[in-house]
C-alpha cells in the first residue's frame, strides 16, 4: 500500500518549470511561423494559411488519438514520462529545423519545407503535451493538491508564453545582428536571428522537461480517462449549453488570434519606424501584464459585484470598445506607441477575463449535463477546450494569411542599403488601411456575434448553476 505524502517544492517547482518551458514553444510557433516563412522567406501568404489552417485541424483530430496512444502504454517508467520525453526531444529537434529553413530552396520548395516541418512540430508537440497534463492525477492524491499543482502549471505556463511575447523580437534582432555578421541585410539578420533563437528555446525547453521527468515519481498504476472526437461530438449534440459554450470560444479566440497573427504587421509596416521592434516589445510587455492583472486581481475584484454574466458582457464589450479605439488611433499620426496603450489596456484586460469565464462556463455545463441527460460528461468535455481553440487558431491563421496576401505586405528589404529603411514608407496606404481594418473590424464581428450568440442561448446563470447542482447531488442519492 502506497503512503499518502504532500507534493515536495521541488517538485511542484519541476512540474511548473516544464509547463514554462513546453508554453515558450508552443508560443514561439504559434505566433511567428507565420511571420517567419511568410515575411521573411517570402512564402506565399495564401499557401502558409492552408498549411497552417490543415496542421492545427489535423491536430485538434490528433489530440484523442494521443491519448489512447499514452493510456495503454506500460513501462516501468510508468505511462507518462517516457512519452513526455520523447515527445519534448522530437519537438525541439522540429522546432529548430522550422525555423532554420535553408534560404537556397526554390518557392516550391519552401512551402513543402513548411507543411512537413510544421504538421510534424504538432505532432510530436502533442506527443509531450497530452501526457503532461494527463500525468497530474498519477502523482497527486487529488482534491486541494491537485487543483493547487494544476493551477501553478497554468500560471507558469502563462510565464513561459509572456517571456515568448515580450522578448523574441528584440533576441532575434540581437542574435541576429551577432551570427549574421556586418553587412547583412535586414531579411538575414531576422532569418539568422530566429534560427539561432529557436536553438535557445529548445535548449531550454528540454532542461525544463528533463527536470520534471527526473523528480516527479509518478504511479505505474493510474488510470487515464480520454475521448475520442466521435464522443466530443456525441457530448456537442446532446448538451445544448456545451455547444452554446463552444461556439463562443472559438469566436473569441478567432478574434484573439487574427490580432495575435497581424499585429507584428501591423508595427513593422503601419506603425513603422527603423526600430519598430523596440515598440513592438514594449506594446507586448505593457498586454502581457494586464492580462495577467486581469485574471488574478481584476476578474476577483469585479466578481464582489457583478455576477459571472454580466462580467462576461462587460469583458465583450471592453474588448470591442479596445478594438474600435485602436482602429481609430490607427488613422492618427502614430508616433507614440504608449498611445496604444488606451486600446491595448481594453482588449487584454477583456482577454484575461474572458479566458477565465469560458473555462468557468464550460465546466457548468457539465452539472447541466448530467442533470439533462444522466451522464456525467467531465473528461469529453473539458477535452473540448484545447481542441476547439485549435480549430480557432487554424481558421484565424488562415484569414491572416489571406489577409497579407490581398494587401502585398511582405519584407521589401533586400540590400544593405536599405537596412536602415522606414518600411512602413515602402508600403501602399490601401495596404495600411485594409490591415488595419482586418485585425480590428473583424475581430469586433466575431465578439459581436458572440455577445448575441451567449446571451441568447446560455441560460446558466449563478442561481441556475446551484439549482441544478442541488438536483444533481439528490439525484445521486
Amino acid at each position: 500500500m502506497e503512503t499518502k505524502r504532500s507534493l515536495t517544492t521541488k517538485e511542484k517547482i519541476s512540474y511548473g518549470l516544464g509547463a514554462v518551458g513546453k508554453d515558450m514553444v508552443y508560443m514561439l510557433s504559434a505566433s511567428y511561423v507565420l511571420y517567419y516563412f511568410q515575411d521573411i522567406l517570402g512564402v506565399n501568404a495564401v499557401a502558409m494559411g492552408i498549411i497552417l489552417m490543415v496542421a492545427r485541424v489535423f491536430d485538434a483530430f490528433n489530440d484523442p488519438i494521443m491519448g489512447v496512444i499514452v493510456a495503454k502504454t506500460k513501462t516501468k517508467f510508468g505511462k507518462f514520462r517516457p512519452w513526455l520525453l520523447i515527445g519534448t526531444l522530437t519537438n525541439a529537434v522540429v522546432l529548430v529545423l522550422m525555423f532554420a529553413a535553408p534560404p537556397t530552396l526554390d518557392a516550391g520548395g519552401l512551402v513543402a519545407y513548411a507543411a512537413i516541418t510544421y504538421i510534424l512540430w504538432g505532432v510530436t508537440y502533442t506527443m509531450m503535451d497530452i501526457p503532461y497534463w494527463s500525468m497530474i492525477p498519477a502523482f497527486t492524491e487529488g482534491g486541494k493538491e491537485r487543483e493547487g499543482l494544476t493551477t501553478l502549471a497554468r500560471s507558469c505556463a502563462g510565464v513561459g508564453s509572456a517571456i515568448i511575447t515580450i522578448v523574441t523580437v528584440m533576441c532575434v534582432q540581437a542574435l541576429g545582428k551577432m551570427f549574421a555578421g556586418s553587412g547583412a541585410t535586414a531579411q538575414t539578420i531576422e532569418r539568422v536571428g530566429f534560427k539561432y533563437f529557436a536553438i535557445v528555446v529548445a535548449f531550454f525547453f528540454v532542461i525544463f522537461i528533463v527536470l520534471t521527468c527526473v523528480n516527479i515519481k509518478e504511479k505505474s498504476t493510474v488510470n487515464m480517462e480520454t475521448a475520442s472526437v466521435g464522443q466530443m461530438f456525441k457530448a456537442l449534440v446532446s448538451n445544448d449549453q456545451t455547444m452554446t459554450v463552444v461556439i463562443t470560444i472559438v469566436l473569441i479566440n478567432s478574434a484573439l488570434y487574427i490580432t495575435s497573427n497581424l499585429v507584428i504587421y501591423f508595427f513593422k509596416y503601419d506603425f513603422g519606424g527603423t526600430g519598430w521592434w523596440g515598440s513592438y516589445t514594449l506594446f507586448n510587455t505593457f498586454g502581457g501584464g494586464i492580462q495577467i492583472l486581469s485574471m488574478m486581481l481584476l476578474y476577483p475584484f469585479l466578481r464582489k459585484f457583478l455576477n459571472s454574466m454580466q462580467i462576461f458582457f462587460v469583458s465583450l464589450a471592453a474588448a470591442m470598445a479596445g478594438y474600435a479605439v485602436l482602429l481609430i488611433l490607427a488613422f492618427t499620426n502614430m508616433s507614440n506607441v504608449i498611445l496604444l496603450f488606451i486600446p491595448g489596456f481594453f482588449i487584454f484586460a477583456a482577454n484575461g477575463m474572458l479566458s477565465v469565464l469560458t473555462t468557468v462556463f464550460l465546466a457548468n455545463t457539465v452539472d447541466y449535463g448530467e442533470w439533462k441527460n444522466h451522464r456525467r460528461d467531465e473528461s469529453v468535455i473539458f477535452s473540448m477546450q484545447t481542441f476547439v481553440v485549435k480549430l480557432a487558431s487554424g481558421l484565424a491563421a488562415f484569414i491572416a494569411s489571406l489577409a497579407l496576401s490581398i494587401f502585398s505586405l511582405s519584407n521589401a528589404i533586400t540590400t544593405e542599403a536599405e537596412q536602415s529603411m522606414d518600411l512602413s514608407l515602402a508600403v501602399a496606404e490601401s495596404s495600411k488601411i485594409g490591415l488595419r481594418m482586418v485585425m480590428t473590424l473583424i475581430p469586433i464581428a466575431c465578439l459581436c456575434v458572440a455577445f448575441f450568440w451567449f446571451k441568447k442561448r446560455y441560460i446558466l446563470t449563478d442561481e441556475k448553476v446551484e439549482e441544478i447542482a442541488k438536483k444533481v447531488q439528490e439525484s445521486r442519492k
